[in-house]
C-alpha cells in the first residue's frame, strides 16, 4: 500500500479485511467441525481406524476405500479432538470430497492422489484468506502458491489452513490472536511454533502431511515437541511464490509428516524449480538409496552442550548418539560455541530489518493490530539503519568463516532439536526466554544455508518425546533422509500422538548400479511440460551441461508439446546443444521409453566435456520439414524467443 493513500483509508481497509477473515474462519469452521449434520454417511465409529501414513491410504484405497470414506474420517477426527485452535479455515467436508471425486479413479502415477493436507496459513490457497495470524493483515488469496499447486497437482487433497505465530515470528506456538492449538502429546506442553497448527494436525494423524515455514525452526520445534518429522529443505529447493515471507532471504517452506519416507516423497513433489521465484535453486530430489559408507557426524561437546539443566533431554540425546554409533557412524565433539554465535545474529541487525518489511505499513498505520510480543520483536528494526543491516551482514560473513575449519571433514551435525520443554505456564510467566532457548540449535542453521531434518528417536525415560535433527551443508537432503531413517527404526515408537505403530519401510535400495543418467534437451527439462514423466518415476536432476559442437538442433513440426530434434553430425559441424542431466531408476527406464513417440529415441550422446551419456536422438529423416534452431543453443532460447 503506498505512503500517499490517506491514514484513515487504510485504517477502514485493514478493519474490513479483518471482518473479512474473521467470518470467513467461523463460517468455514462451523461448516468444516460440523460435516456430520452436513451430510456425512460416513462416521468414524463405523471405519476401521485409518493409519494416516501414505503405504497406508495407499493400501486402503487398493482395497476399495473411497476418498469419500477418507475425508470424512479426517472431519471426525478432527471433531472428536474439538481444539478450534488448530485451523484457521477450512472447505466443508462436502467440498473436500468434492475435489477428491474430481480426482476420478486412481492414479498410481500421482504420487500423492487421494492424500488429504494442511497449509499453514502464511501460505496461498486460492480462495481463502491468508492472514499470517493477523486478521488486520488478511487478504484473500487468488491463486495457489506454487507448492500447495504441485500437492494438488501430484493427486493431494486440501482439507484446512492451520494456525501460526504471527507473521511467523516465534517458537512456542502461542503468539496467535486465534488461540493456542493444544499439543497432541500433552496439552500442558507448547505446541511449538511457528506452524503450530501444521505440527499438531499431523501428530494428531488428521492429515498425513502439513505445510509448514522454518526461518529459525518454525519446521523442526513444533515436529520434536509433537513426536513427528519436520523436514527443513534446501533453501531455495521449494518455490516461495504465493508465500508470505518472514526473513525472505533465509527462509523456506517445510514439511510435516509421521515418517521420513512420507516427508521425502512430499518432497520430491515439492522440490520443482521455479523460475518465477528470485531465491530458487535447483536442488536434486532423487530416490533414496542406501550409502556406501557411513557417515562422519559432528555432535556439540562436553563444554559446549546445552540443556539448561534437562538431565532427561541429555539421557535421550546421548542415547541417539548411540544409535547412530551401532550404525556404524563416526562420531567426533565439536565446540558449537562459534554456532551458538551465529545462532544469536537471527533477530539483530539485518533480519530483524527484514521481517519489518513485510509489515511496515501496517506498524505504521494500525500497530495495534500486531501482537505486543510480535511488535516489540520486529519493532526493533525502527531503531536502525541501512548501516546496521550491512554491518550484521559483514559479522554474519566473518562468523561463517570461523566456522568452516570446525565443519571440515563432516557430512553432517546431529544435535538435540530442542535443549528443554517449556509448559504453557512457562510462557504465561516468561513470553520472551523460552522462545529463545528453544532456538538454541535451530537460529544458525538458515543462516548458514544448511538443510535439516527433525527425526523422532525413542521417548526420554520421562515419557515425553525424544527428537534430534541431522544437518549438513545445502543440497545434502537425501544424505540427512537416509541416515535419519536408521533413527527413526528404533525402538518400538508411536506415530505421532496416535496409538499407531511405526512400520519400517523396506530397506533401501543401493544407488549407483541401479540408476542410469538420462541426456533431455526439450521438454522433460526442469519446469517443461514434460518433466513430470521424469519426477514420477523417481527421477532426480544432476546438472545443466552441453553437447559437443557435433550436432544439429531443430524444431520439430507437430505439437503441443512442442519438440525438438537433436541429431549428430560431424565435429564443428553444429554446436554445442544445452541439455539436463538426469537419473532414472533403471528399472523405470523402460516405462519411460515407451512413452517416447517416433522419431525420438535412445542414443549415445556426446557432451562438450568428452563424455557419452544416454539421451534422446532424433532420426535424420524426420529433420526435412522441421526448423534449424541450432544458432539458438538451446530449448530454452527458443521459448524464450
Amino acid at each position: 500500500m503506498g505512503r500517499s493513500v490517506p491514514g484513515w483509508v487504510v485504517h477502514f481497509l485493514h478493519r474490513f479485511c479483518e471482518l473479512l477473515a474473521f467470518a470467513f474462519r467461523a463460517a468455514t469452521q462451523e461448516a468444516g467441525q460440523g460435516h456430520r449434520a452436513a451430510g456425512a454417511d460416513v462416521k468414524e465409529d463405523q471405519m476401521p481406524d485409518l493409519t494416516m501414513t501414505l503405504p497406508a491410504l495407499r493400501a486402503a484405497y487398493a482395497e476399495g476405500t473411497s476418498t469419500d470414506e477418507v475425508l470424512a474420517q479426517v472431519y471426525a477426527r478432527l471433531e472428536k479432538i474439538a481444539d478450534p485452535a488448530i485451523f484457521l479455515a477450512m472447505p466443508t467436508l462436502e467440498q473436500a470430497q468434492a475435489e477428491g471425486r474430481a480426482l476420478g479413479a486412481y492414479d498410481a502415477d500421482k504420487p500423492l492422489w487421494g492424500v488429504p493436507f494442511a497449509v499453514k496459513d502464511n501460505i496461498n490457497v486460492a480462495g481463502y484468506p491468508t492472514t499470517a495470524a493477523c486478521p488486520a493483515f488478511a487478504y484473500v488469496a487468488e491463486t495457489d502458491a506454487h507448492v500447495v499447486a504441485r500437492l494438488r497437482a501430484a493427486g493431494g487433497i486440501f482439507v484446512g489452513k492451520t494456525n501460526l505465530d504471527q507473521f511467523a515470528t516465534g517458537l512456542v506456538g502461542v503468539r496467535s490472536p486465534y488461540g493456542v492449538p493444544r499439543n497432541s502429546i500433552d496439552p500442558l506442553i507448547v505446541p511449538g511454533g511457528s506452524s503450530s497448527g501444521s505440527a499438531v494436525a499431523v501428530g494428531h494423524g488428521i492429515v498425513p502431511l502439513a505445510l509448514g515455514t522454518d526461518t529459525a525452526g518454525s519446521g523442526r520445534v513444533p515436529a520434536a515437541l509433537n513426536n513427528i518429522v519436520g523436514l527443513k529443505p534446501t533453501l531455495g529447493a521449494l518455490s516461495a511464490s504465493g508465500v508470505v515471507p518472514a526473513c525472505r532471504s533465509i527462509e523456506t517452506v517445510s514439511v510435516f509428516a509421521l515418517t521420513i519416507a512420507d516427508a521425502w516423497e512430499a518432497f520430491r513433489v515439492l522440490c520443482d524449480y521455479d523460475a518465477s521465484d528470485a531465491y530458487a535453486r535447483k536442488v536434486p530430489a532423487p530416490a533414496l538409496a542406501a550409502r556406501d559408507a557411513p557417515p562422519v557426524i559432528g555432535i556439540p561437546d562436553a563444554a559446549s552442550i546445552r540443556f539448561l539443566g534437562d538431565e532427561a533431554q541429555a539421557r535421550s540425546f546421548a542415547a541417539a548418539v548411540e544409535l547412530l554409533r551401532a550404525e556404524g557412524c563416526e562420531v567426533r565433539e565439536i565446540d558449537f560455541a562459534p554456532l551458538y554465535g551465529v545462532a544469536q545474529m537471527l533477530y539483530e541487525g539485518a533480519w530483524v530489518a527484514e521481517r519489518y518489511t513485510v509489515i511496515e505499513d501496517l506498524m505504521r498505520t494500525d500497530p495495534e493490530a500486531i501482537l505486543p510480543v510480535t511488535r516489540q520483536i520486529i519493532g526493533k528494526a525502527e531503531g536502525m539503519s541501512a548501516a546496521d543491516a550491512f554491518r550484521g551482514i559483514y559479522r554474519l560473513k566473518e562468523m561463517s568463516r570461523a566456522a568452516e575449519p570446525l565443519l571440515a571433514g563432516l557430512d553432517m551435525l546431529c544435535v538435540p532439536t530442542i535443549p528443554t520443554f517449556y509448559s504453557l505456564a512457562d510462557l504465561e510467566a516468561d513470553p520472551v526466554t523460552p522462545n529463545s532457548n528453544f532456538g538454541t540449535y535451530t537460529n544458525f542453521v538458515n543462516l548458514l544455508d544448511m538443510c535439516g531434518l527433525a527425526v523422532p528417536v525413542p521417548a526420554r525415560d520421562d515419557g515425553r518425546p525424544g527428537s534430534v535433527t541431522l544437518l549438513a551443508r545445502a543440497g545434502q537432503d537425501a544424505a540427512l533422509a537416509v541416515t535419519g531413517m536408521a533413527l527413526e527404526r528404533a525402538g518400538k515408537r508411536r506415530l505421532g500422538a496416535t496409538r499407531w505403530r511405526f512400520a519400517p519401510p523396506p530397506a533401501l535400495p543401493r544407488a549407483e548400479a541401479e540408476r542410469i543418467t538420462l541426456a533431455v534437451c526439450g521438454a522433460h527439462m526442469t519446469g517443461l511440460p514434460l518433466n513430470n514423466q521424469l519426477t514420477s518415476r523417481g527421477g532426480s536432476f544432476i546438472a545443466e551441461a552441453r553437447t559437443s559442437d557435433a550436432y544439429r538442433f531443430y524444431r520439430l513440426a507437430g505439437g503441443p508439446p512442442f519438440r525438438p530434434g537433436l541429431v549428430r553430425g560431424l565435429p564443428r559441424e553444429g554446436a554445442p546443444i544445452a541439455l539436463e542431466l538426469w537419473s532414472l531408476p533403471l528399472a523405470e527406464v523402460g516405462g519411460f521409453l515407451a512413452g517416447i513417440p517416433s522419431p525420438l529415441g535412445l542414443g549415445t550422446i556426446e557432451l562438450e566435456d568428452g563424455r557419452m551419456v544416454q539421451g534422446f536422438l532424433c532420426e535424420a529423416a524426420a529433420v526435412e520439414c522441421a526448423e534449424d534452431i541450432t544458432a539458438l543453443g538451446g530449448w530454452r532460447a527458443h521459448i524464450a524467443g
